[in-house]
C-alpha cells in the first residue's frame, strides 16, 4: 500500500507543473500605452498648415518650395536684424511668465519669391502662450530678400529658433 501512495504522489506533480507552465506562457497583460505620434481626431492646431501645399510642395505662386537653395532667404538687416526684430516685438506671454516657462520655440515658414512670409507653423513648442507669440512674430515679420536658385527668386522653407528667456 505504501508503494501505491508513493506512485500516486509522484504522479500528482505532473498536472501542477502543466498548470504552472500554461499560466506563465500565456501571460495576459493589458496592452501598453504607446508614446509618440498617434492618429487622433483632427483638430485645428497652432499654425495654418496648408496640407495641399505640403503635398504639392508649392508656394502661393504655385511654384516649387525649396528646402535648400544656392542663396538663402535673408531677413531685413540679416540675422542680426532678425534678432533685433524678434527682441523688439516679442511680448512675453503672461501665462509663461507666471509659470516660469523658458525655452526655444522652433518655427517653420515659407519665404515666397516676392519676400512675403506664409504657411507659418510650430515644429517644436513650449506652451503657455509662447507658441502663439512665436507665430505672431513670424507672421508679422517684414518682407525678406527671397532665396535665389540659378539666379531666380524662389520660394523656400525656413526654420528659425525663437528663444523665450525670463530676465
Amino acid at each position: 500500500m505504501n508503494t501505491n501512495v508513493l506512485k500516486i504522489s509522484k504522479l500528482a506533480w505532473i498536472p501542477a507543473v502543466c498548470v504552472l507552465l500554461l499560466s506563465t506562457s500565456c501571460e495576459i497583460t493589458p496592452e501598453e500605452e504607446i508614446e509618440g505620434p498617434t492618429q487622433v481626431e483632427a483638430k485645428q492646431s497652432i499654425g495654418p498648415t496648408n496640407i495641399t501645399a505640403r503635398i504639392n510642395d508649392v508656394g502661393k505662386d504655385n511654384k516649387e518650395i525649396f528646402d535648400i537653395t544656392e542663396v538663402p532667404a535673408i531677413p531685413p538687416g540679416g540675422m542680426e536684424g532678425w534678432s533685433s526684430y524678434v527682441a523688439g516685438n516679442m511680448k512675453y506671454p503672461q501665462q509663461a511668465r507666471t509659470m516660469g516657462i523658458e525655452g526655444t520655440v522652433i518655427a517653420a515658414f515659407v519665404v515666397n519669391s516676392d519676400g512675403s512670409v506664409s504657411d507659418a507653423e510650430i515644429l517644436r513648442g513650449i506652451g503657455a502662450g509662447a507658441d502663439e507669440e512665436a507665430l505672431r512674430i513670424v507672421q508679422n515679420s517684414p518682407k525678406w530678400s527671397p532665396a535665389q536658385q540659378r539666379g531666380q527668386a524662389v520660394n523656400c522653407r525656413m526654420r528659425v529658433p525663437i528663444r523665450f528667456k525670463l530676465s
